[in-house]
């Protein structure tokens, strides 16, 4: 789906200073929030819509970007790298709420209890995925085993035993929230933070539920189905929206992150998007030329040998590598070639060999450029 334009979703101007940029953001939030909308994805995708366009209008250096190339020059996820293929997801956009506007008139916004599915967000997981090459360079979903703290089905992750009741909170009154007062040389200062004896709910169980103990989640086990695209390199991670550990006592769940790893190949080694391989040629070959089978990602290829072909020479098989994450074409295939000097010869043989030795052709030419240097040149770096 065509993303939005930033200025247009905050309803803004483009000239729009600092303060309105904020002002604009905070009353979308507030309104969209998902503790004021449960169960609503399109207010959910409104809220993140907003919090995108805020990390970048109130980013001067982003802003200028934005304003210049349009979505374009933020690159793939509107210029957030950091935040994975997914993305700004739900969780990021609570953070930078909670980050620029958390513990200041939520009594207000959400009836006096603060935020408390926020205050008890579960603990983001991750796992760490190992991929083959073959995996990366064509994509591939995974299916994996998570060990999480999921919502307790007995007491609906609520923490109380079914039928009994809670009391309000005596140290909050119910708000979820405590304010300090403190005296200082420029008059009160006020800071609120999250009420300790309840943990921010507004009340305290006097029943603990007997499966959770009172704390709304228990351990299992569960497997989900990651989609992992073309072209990923160790360490990028996919972000997978609430499939962390659940929230206590109906707090929001955090997220998963998968992190990508890459397996060791036996033929290939990966240089960013190129593939590289030492592919052995008989001596014959190296002097005679011929065509000669080769190995590509998910089979065989053939190559063309030129007579004279000498070890360490790299031959580039365009389009054979990885291809790129964030915009279309692949990477190339890098062939070195390793002429290959038999073991074993039999007298005959030997003879042959020392004839040829004695012609000016077989004598070697002073050295050369090493493998890595003529790699270097080959690549471009």
């Amino acid at each position: 789906m065509e993303k939005r334009d930033y200025y247009e979703v905050l309803s803004i101007s483009r000239t729009a200073s600092e303060d309105e940029i904020k002002k604009a953001y905070r009353l979308l939030a507030l309104k969209y929030h998902p503790d004021r909308n449960p169960g609503n994805p399109e207010a959910e995708n409104k809220f993140k819509e907003a919090a995108e366009a805020y990390e970048v209008l109130k980013d001067p250096q982003k802003r200028g970007q934005y304003d210049q190339f349009g979505h374009a020059g933020l690159g793939q996820g509107a210029g957030f790298e950091g935040y994975g293929f997914g993305g700004f997801d739900l969780g990021d956009a609570l953070r930078a709420f909670m980050r620029d506007f958390g513990g200041f008139g939520f009594e207000d916004v959400f009836g006096g209890r603060g935020n408390s599915r926020a205050n008890n967000r579960g603990q983001d997981l991750q796992i760490k995925l190992k991929l083959t090459l073959e995996e990366v360079a064509s994509g591939v979903t995974k299916k994996l085993r998570v060990r999480r703290l999921a919502t307790c089905k007995e007491c609906s992750g609520y923490g109380s035993a079914p039928g009994s009741s809670k009391k309000t909170c005596p140290q909050c009154k119910g708000g979820g929230q405590v304010r300090h007062i403190t005296q200082s040389l420029f008059g009160q200062m006020v800071s609120v933070t999250t009420c300790r004896d309840c943990g921010g709910t507004g009340h305290i169980i006097t029943a603990p539920c007997p499966a959770c103990h009172g704390e709304g989640r228990t351990r299992e086990e569960t497997t989900i189905n990651v989609d992992i695209p073309a072209g990923v390199s160790a360490g990028n991670y996919i972000p997978i929206e609430r499939k962390g550990d659940s929230g206590r006592q109906g707090g929001l769940p955090g997220d998963l992150m998968v992190v990508i790893d890459e397996e060791e190949h036996d033929i290939f080694t990966r240089q960013d998007n190129h593939i590289i391989c030492q592919v052995p040629v008989s001596f014959v070959t190296a002097a005679l030329g011929g065509t000669i089978e080769i190995p590509v990602l998910g089979g065989t290829d053939t190559l063309d040998i030129p007579s004279g072909t000498q070890t360490g020479k790299v031959f580039r098989l365009p389009g054979k590598g990885i291809p790129y994450l964030r915009r279309r074409g692949h990477g190339d295939q890098l062939i070195q070639i390793h002429v290959w000097t038999p073991k074993k010869l039999s007298d005959e043989e030997k003879k042959l060999l020392k004839r040829l030795g004695e012609s000016e052709s077989f004598t070697p030419p002073k050295a050369s450029k090493s493998f890595f240097e003529k790699l270097r040149e080959t690549l471009g770096v």
